[in-house]
């Protein structure tokens, strides 16, 4: 495929935008050699350097919505090191390395390790007060303690197995109570959604998708602050108290990825370099998943196999540490007081038999079904609550929560907290514990049917409940509705077991020894559900493994994970968070997935570019190129007509060294620029020197500022003359491996050394999404057709049955209280962007619906062919 090549020039006619933030990148490799510069001259240009210092602090080096140029960050770092050696060996031949500056080498050596002990001890912490004050929340809404309030259930009866005297419920009125339950499961949600929506709109959801595409380099400015860790602490207990359908492990690597990013952020090394960070937030979000689960080894698979798309030795070894301490942490505080990690944490010592691997075959199939059925109707969901709820976030959650609590007070299962569920299920029957006569064969028909009701009804609210703006996940959710079924599954084997105990089927039990142990089915069902819901899998095992300590279990568990791997693909590849990630509109690449297009780069890239000639520009042609804001960057080209390809200048770049200028001396808006040095020298120093100058250049630079005349101005040195540029005939899937492995934020494409196009991640999107719709074309627009056709009957009917509570409250107030106004109102101003939207892509050409919700209901500026043209 060859496109017509359209190349416009620095004169090109640019659409005037819409106002929004400065933007920036991440090139200020002039500035940062100059601050160095100070070092080695022994304070002779400190002042100098201060003053640099202090300006680069003051513009951002990122902006919101954009993607890291892993390329520039590694250079930089490497320029950073190379400094410190340089001052170390001068120190050494002056005689002046003492012990103050040993002192000082080795806490730089240290530093990583100091940071990420910290860290993991912050997480370990917090997860223990979030677990003691969510299990009081949840049981706070039966009954209270007469001992001490602040006491949840278990505590209260210390000791005993089936509840206690001390434990008291609201009333002995079974009505009052369950009014009680639904009024606090309303109030929490409240609560947590208001938090979520006045102070930090980032602390809803799960957070996993976003801190996938974070860790690869895409910059949500906020995502990780301190206030959306603060109130992701504070609400998350209050979601989950409030009986929805929700779970707080998968938030719990949000809220820890939050704390990796607030406390580096307290390290030089690390505020200045994102690269550094990277490996910082891959090792929180294993330290999250280990001490939401107990397991630190689990931790640091997941974040191999599910967080990071960069993930070398080095990491790895920070992120077992940091989920080691985090662990060691929240084992020293003991929040469960049974010196478990978690509620759910067992020990199983019964063997399993050869023939129950056939039911374990049907867990798995289950796994399968259930993922591929959630994902599928959540994603409707998801899309219908974008299009239609976005004004509603805190009256949908209110609503979800009082449905969940009215129709899962009845169930037993359901009544109590997940992670308790959870534990109640995976025991075996021993002792005198027994919920619910679960281990009673009296009770198992009606026990069956309890846990059927239970799968399928939590199913309905994990699909509508997960995506509201509260801290919401869906681990801990999709676990309990696989324990659910497995218990079933468990119980039903049992009793054909009892009721045919001489078969030769069950010919390996052993007499006079339970045969059948229906908690390990529960335990294979939630293993299932999860790896279905997640598309993981070694992980799972970890898990599940470091869960209950069983060796003896390795094996089914791989066996019921394997199928539902198998079940799962069939129905498409990627887990939720990807899937997420595909709706979200976020420039990732998916190191899972694998092409195979068979057309170039060329299809894919953008012709459309404005370059800028390397002399001849006027200082007022630079400044209204800054002024506009579709371009995070421009190729220089020798001139107009030949185009061939001189280098490349970031917008931050180009801005500061424009504004430094100005600064030096008075400028004629009709000033020259020169971006290319004439002078000769070798290839290597001139790369060198225009990306990393050198003290004498940058000297040489400053007197050329001072003492030259008014109409010229120099920006060689801003110029990066060795950016990343392929031919146009390379294939699109190399490109897409160059982004994935090297991680640049654009990359040049050229022929003989002529500027044709330019390509970044989001044009190989696009072009996927292209690829797959007309491949699929007319079948997915008749399903779109349906799913837009359904969204508006549900809404039809939403609109008339609150229109009918409206009338009756009215009337029943005497016309003082109208709610139909108020929601009427803000029914006018609903956002109904189509089903469409799910395939742009968000790269930093996004401005904000609501300045009050930074970052969360965004509109896209592409131009009106849908290519867009920022680079």
């Amino acid at each position: 495929m060859n496109p017509q090549i359209r190349t416009t020039s620095y004169s090109s006619t640019l659409a005037s935008p819409a106002v929004r933030r400065p933007s920036v990148n991440s090139r200020l490799s002039f500035a940062v050699s100059n601050a160095e510069q100070g070092e080695h001259n022994n304070g002779q240009n400190t002042a100098a350097q201060h003053q640099i210092e202090e300006e680069i602090a003051k513009i951002k080096r990122y902006e919101d919505f954009t993607t890291i140029d892993w390329v520039q960050d590694a250079a930089r770092e490497q320029q950073r090191r190379k400094s410190r050696r340089k001052r170390q060996a001068g120190l050494y031949d002056r005689g002046q390395f003492d012990w103050r500056e040993r002192i000082r080498e080795s806490y730089e050596a240290a530093q990583g390790w100091i940071v990420v002990t910290i860290i993991g001890a912050a997480i370990g912490m917090n997860a223990a007060f979030l677990n003691i004050i969510t299990e009081w929340l949840a049981d706070i809404k039966l009954g209270y303690c007469k001992t001490g309030f602040y006491l949840n259930e278990n505590f209260c009866c210390w000791g005993e197995d089936n509840g206690c005297a001390d434990w008291h419920r609201w009333t002995g009125l079974e009505p009052i109570n369950y009014f009680i339950y639904i009024l606090f499961a309303i109030a929490f949600a409240f609560t947590s959604a208001t938090l979520v929506r006045s102070y930090a709109p980032y602390a809803a959801g799960s957070g996993i998708s976003e801190i996938k595409c974070i860790i690869a380099g895409f910059v949500m400015k906020g995502f990780l602050g301190f206030w959306t860790l603060l109130i992701k602490s504070i609400a998350l207990p209050l979601a989950i108290g409030s009986g929805l359908s929700v779970g707080k492990e998968g938030p719990s690597v949000h809220y820890a990825v939050c704390t990796g990013n607030v406390i580096s952020r307290l390290f030089t090394k690390y505020r200045r370099n994102a690269s550094k960070t990277r490996e910082i937030l891959s090792a929180c979000a294993a330290a999250g998943v280990a001490v939401a689960f107990g397991s630190p080894i689990g931790g640091v698979l997941f974040s191999l196999e599910e967080m990071s798309s960069y993930f070398p030795l080095k990491t790895m070894w920070r992120s077992y540490f940091c989920a080691l301490v985090a662990t060691a942490v929240l084992a020293a505080m003991n929040p469960f007081r049974t010196g478990q990690l978690v509620m759910f944490q067992v020990k199983y010592d019964r063997s399993w038999h050869f023939f129950e691997v056939l039911f374990f075959i049907i867990i798995g199939i289950f796994g399968g079904l259930y993922g591929a059925f959630v994902i599928k109707w959540n994603l409707r969901v998801q899309a219908f609550r974008k299009k239609y709820l976005s004004n509603y976030a805190i009256l949908e959650a209110t609503l979800l929560a009082a449905g969940t609590a009215i129709v899962c007070y009845p169930n037993a299962f359901l009544r109590i907290d997940m992670t308790e569920s959870m534990e109640i299920l995976f025991l075996e029957c021993e002792g005198d514990e027994d919920y619910h006569g679960l281990c009673d064969s009296d009770h198992r028909f009606r026990n069956v049917v309890s846990l059927i009701l239970a799968t399928l009804i939590r199913m309905f609210f994990v699909i509508i409940s997960y995506g509201c703006k509260v801290p919401a996940g869906i681990f801990v959710p999709s676990m309990a509705i696989g324990a659910s079924f497995g218990r079933t599954v468990g119980i039903i084997v049992q009793a054909i077991h009892d009721a045919n105990p001489t078969s030769s089927f069950f010919a390996s039990c052993e007499p006079d020894v339970p045969c059948i142990t229906p908690g390990t089915y529960a335990f294979l069902g939630a293993a299932a559900a999860l790896s279905g819901i997640m598309h993981i899998t070694v992980s799972v095992v970890v898990i599940m493994f470091e869960l209950t300590g069983a060796l003896t279990y390795i094996l089914p568990t791989m066996i019921v994970v394997g199928v539902t791997k198998a079940v799962s693909e069939l129905f498409g590849s990627g887990g939720i968070a990807d899937r997420m990630i595909w709706f979200s509109g976020f420039p990732y690449l998916d190191n899972k997935e694998e092409h195979n297009f068979g057309v170039p780069v060329s299809a894919a890239m953008i012709t459309d570019v404005v370059s800028i000639p390397s002399t001849g520009l006027t200082l007022k042609v630079v400044e209204r190129l800054l002024s506009k804001d579709s371009y995070q960057g421009f190729p220089i080209v020798d001139d107009e007509n030949s185009k061939i390809l001189i280098g490349y200048i970031g917008r931050t770049e180009l801005r500061y060294a424009v504004e430094r200028a100005k600064r030096e001396r008075s400028l004629s808006p009709l000033a020259k620029c020169t971006f290319a040095s004439s002078s000769g020298g070798s290839a290597a120093s001139r790369i060198h020197e225009s990306v990393y100058p050198t003290p004498s250049s940058a000297t040489a630079e400053d007197m050329d500022y001072a003492s030259s005349s008014a109409t010229t101005v120099d920006f060689t040195p801003f110029v990066d003359t060795t950016p990343l540029s392929v031919h146009p005939g390379l294939p699109l899937e190399t490109v897409m491996e160059l982004f994935r492995k090297i991680g640049p934020r654009v990359i040049l494409i050229e022929h003989r050394g002529r500027l044709t196009g330019l390509v970044t991640v989001k044009d190989c999107l696009k072009y996927q999404f292209k690829a797959e719709a007309a491949e699929h074309g007319d079948r997915d627009r008749e399903v779109l057709g349906q799913e837009q056709e359904g969204q508006e009957r549900v809404w039809e009917l939403m609109k008339t049955a609150a229109g009918w509570v409206s009338n009756k409250v009215t009337g029943l107030s005497g016309g003082r209280i109208r709610l139909r106004d108020s929601w009427e109102g803000d029914r006018n101003n609903i956002n109904n962007n189509n089903s469409n939207e799910r395939g742009r892509i968000l790269d930093g050409t996004e401005i904000e619906l609501d300045d009050d919700n930074e970052g969360l209901e965004l509109e896209s500026r592409d131009g009106g062919d849908g290519s867009s043209r920022r680079i």
